[in-house]
């Protein structure tokens, strides 16, 4: 780890109904269950993972971060202190289920918006 402590690793994401948040990033992103691409099974029996364990995204094409969307008891309350920025259609995330925060201003030059659990991220127009 050369010299630094640290390096990053995967990013989770706390959602109440994972399995369908889960699903709502997979539609976002372009990114599957990563166990739709291997034959994943608990490392104890070698059985398919339970419903109620974390789930695992990857991008297909291994570019993307892997992110796995955390089963959580409580809501959502107050504001992200880490969040992540996209690349992306605000128009066709908001049409997916995503909700406008803050819209583009003459302050920022992006879109916040947050998840159908509420989790906010930034939308940044696809540069051309």
């Amino acid at each position: 780890m050369a010299d630094a402590p640290a390096r990053f690793k995967d990013l989770c994401l706390d959602a109440r109904d994972h399995q369908t948040l889960a699903d709502w990033w997979c539609t976002a992103l372009g990114y599957v269950r990563r166990d739709a691409l291997e034959d994943a099974a608990t490392p104890e029996d070698d059985e398919p993972r339970p419903t109620d364990w974390p789930v695992p995204i990857v991008d297909p094409t291994g570019s993307g971060p892997l992110m796995w969307i955390v089963p959580v008891p409580e809501p959502k309350i107050v504001k992200n202190r880490l969040h992540f920025d996209v690349l992306g259609d605000t128009a066709a995330l908001l049409a997916a289920g995503a909700t406008m925060v803050r819209a583009q201003d003459d302050e920022i030059e992006w879109d916040v918006l947050a998840d159908p659990e509420g989790n906010e991220f930034c939308v940044f127009a696809p540069e051309d």
